[in-house]
């Protein structure tokens, strides 16, 4: 029996078994086998007598199927996926000093992904894009320190994930429990700062409780890597320097969320971030100097079952430990604009609809539908035919439901339309032909240990 039809029959199965409906768990980590938060449950007590001492450990590890069905440059099918854990302390809780948070974060992906089928400048499969894009990897994207000096304020320093950054609560993350395609995750304008890297910053809680306000100023190196330390990196002419301010708001009665960043590199850059570098064919960039970008997000609950004190999405290194999401239905939306070099993205919107927990039997399920239209700058290419249009604009939709088949067991199918940025491609030599709209199926199932 073939690869796919064994993982169909896999998929079928979950689907079925999908119905039941979930009961609360005792606690944080406590519950029988289908009703705790985690695979593991709370390790005989031991885990969460941790967490009240100030310990989390979370684990979890994502699958993603994927291939495209019509158009794009390459209809095979790909599997892979990434495993992910992060151990944080609240020392206070610990019994240290109070205000200090530590976060460690360690990661690996495997074999392949769809991202490179579709023509399309933005990934289809965030998932599989850390800590490196294609092949097997190991990466430590985080290890940071955060000291608040005074219930307003704090400082943070070390190896910065920088994806906590741009939190919607329908739309972010890593790919593995909302949207699969990038532009519905992160705000593509700023993806000039890595994913991982070096940095030190400032926090200031407007009214002492972040999840009310937050407004955070970073100083980063533009160089980072997850699978590399990043000293050798460190120089005062490859710097970014970023501000990002969110406020929950209560339009209309309901929970909302707005947030703004901007950011400045004075850094020379000879190459698109490498998660760009599939649609250029390994051709050689121009070396520019010095890029922007700003950008602002938006998420508004339509209908709220519960509203939460939480600020709905994203992981917050700065509070340490915890995320939460309200249950309801609302939209999001993104905008942004930057230089278009080297980053291709000069600007870039994207609205959906997104939901969790709307029915009453299914708390954890998740649901989102949304479209996204970049403008892109084309290119400017070492050696002969610099000037030859490679590039053009592109937009996109993407649909899918997170089944929550038990707490720690989310399966979701999803659906993208892509017309590419890539108009046309290189099939022998002097032969070339038109990259059309991308039909992408896929389906991810995530493990939380």
């Amino acid at each position: 029996m073939g690869r796919f039809s064994v993982r169909g029959m896999i998929v079928g199965a979950a689907l079925l078994v999908a119905v039941l409906p979930l009961a609360a768990s005792a606690g944080e980590y406590a519950g029988d086998f289908l009703t705790r938060p985690a695979l593991t449950g709370d390790w005989g007590g031991a885990r969460d007598d941790a967490l009240a001492k100030g310990v989390r450990v979370d684990a979890s590890v994502t699958q993603v199927y994927q291939g495209v069905l019509d158009g794009g440059k390459d209809g095979s099918w790909e599997y892979g996926g990434r495993a992910n854990l992060t151990t944080q302390l609240d020392t206070q809780k610990a019994g240290l000093w109070p205000g200090g948070f530590f976060k460690l974060e360690f990661e690996g992906n495997w074999t392949e992904s769809a991202n490179g089928h579709t023509g399309a400048i933005m990934p289809v499969n965030t998932n599989q894009l850390f800590p490196v894009p294609t092949g097997d990897n190991v990466g430590l994207p985080e290890i940071s320190f955060a000291q608040f000096v005074s219930p307003y304020a704090g400082m943070f320093v070390g190896k910065l994930d920088t994806l906590a950054g741009d939190a919607n609560a329908f739309a972010h993350g890593k790919g593995d429990t909302q949207f699969f395609n990038l532009a519905m995750n992160l705000n593509p304008v700023a993806m000039v700062v890595p994913y991982s890297t070096l940095g030190a910053g400032v926090i200031v809680l407007p009214t002492a409780n972040p999840d009310a306000a937050i407004v955070k100023f970073s100083v980063l190196s533009a160089s980072g890597k997850a699978t590399t330390a990043g000293f050798d990196d460190i120089s005062g002419d490859n710097l970014i320097f970023a501000g990002e301010g969110r406020v929950r708001t209560g339009f209309f009665d309901h929970t909302g969320h707005h947030l703004i960043g901007v950011l400045y590199s004075n850094a020379e850059y000879k190459s698109v971030d490498q998660r760009f570098g599939f649609v250029v064919e390994n051709r050689q960039l121009a070396r520019s100097r010095d890029t922007w970008a700003v950008y602002y997000n938006f998420d508004q609950m339509l209908y709220e079952l519960e509203p939460s004190p939480g600020h709905g999405g994203g992981n917050s290194a700065e509070r340490g430990i915890g995320n939460s999401a309200e249950r309801g239905i609302g939209v999001f939306g993104r905008f942004g604009a930057a230089e278009g070099n080297p980053n291709p993205v000069q600007y870039f919107g994207s609205i959906g609809l997104g939901g969790q927990g709307v029915f009453a039997d299914r708390p954890l399920d998740r649901f989102g539908a949304g479209v996204y239209y970049s403008n892109v700058n084309n290119l400017t290419f070492e050696g002969p035919f610099t000037d030859r249009s490679f590039l053009g604009d592109e937009w996109g939709f993407e649909v899918f439901y997170n089944i929550a088949i038990r707490p720690w067991m989310l399966i979701t199918p999803d659906l993208q339309v892509i017309e590419p940025s890539q108009r046309e491609r290189l099939v022998s030599p002097g032969r070339r032909e038109d990259v059309k709209v991308a039909t992408v199926l896929g389906v991810r199932l995530q493990l939380l240990f």
